[in-house]
């Protein structure tokens, strides 16, 4: 399992495309525990992170996209951990 946490803002047209592409990319490859981080709600959290902008993509606690990936590079991402996280060589 791992954690995924994507970081937006009020407004963030972008933020909305990432959740979903997020969200389809969960169900499809099973194993992600997700979340939303609104940015004004926890700005202490988003900055200790490295946040800058939005939307920001976290994976286990660590900034891996400081922009909207593309979904194949999300994917990618992704599914490195997963087998990672599952002792599998990636």
């Amino acid at each position: 399992m791992i954690k995924v946490e994507v970081f937006s803002s009020p407004g963030c047209s972008k933020c909305g495309h990432a959740k979903d592409v997020l969200r389809r990319l969960a169900v499809e490859l099973g194993g992600i525990e997700w979340r939303e981080v609104n940015v004004l709600d926890e700005i202490d959290y988003a900055v200790a992170l490295g946040v800058l902008s939005t939307p920001a993509i976290a994976i286990d606690g660590e900034l891996v996209f400081s922009g909207l990936p593309s979904a194949g590079k999300l994917r990618t991402e992704l599914d490195k951990r997963l087998k990672t996280a599952a002792g599998v060589q990636p």
